[in-house]
């Protein structure tokens, strides 16, 4: 199965915390599932390391090349495709990275690995 990851749970499998929850924990670290990374992620976490919301034991670009590899994750670039359909959604969630994401596991066809009870909201497949 492919499943896209949400922001937070990328954040709490590299951190190992708790409120990960053990089915997320188990699917993010089988190696029978795609586990795919949206490059919107890596721009949220960029931005909120330099805008010292979130904090991270080292630089954002060194931090998301080794945990993406780490974990196996495949890269999702962002589409024009994808762009579009988060600017067409309704405006449910305010959050523009988890908009891009909610239109990237819809044309993509994957769930999105989410604790974001607002997403589920939307006609998106999710999973926790």
């Amino acid at each position: 199965m492919r499943v896209l990851l949400d922001t937070h749970a990328f954040l709490w499998a590299t951190a190992d915390d708790p409120n990960l929850s053990m089915f997320a924990r188990d699917l993010i670290l089988d190696s029978a599932h795609a586990m795919l990374f949206s490059a919107a992620s890596a721009y949220e976490i960029a931005v909120k390391a330099a805008r010292g919301r979130l904090e991270l034991p080292e630089d954002p670009a060194t931090y998301l090349r080794t945990r993406v590899a780490a974990f196996g994750l495949l890269p999702l670039p962002v589409t024009m495709e994808h762009a579009a359909e988060a600017g067409a959604l309704p405006p449910i969630h305010a959050d523009p990275w988890d908009r891009l994401l909610i239109a990237q596991a819809r044309l993509e066809s994957v769930p999105l690995l989410t604790a974001d009870s607002t997403i589920r909201r939307y006609d998106v497949e999710t999973i926790w």
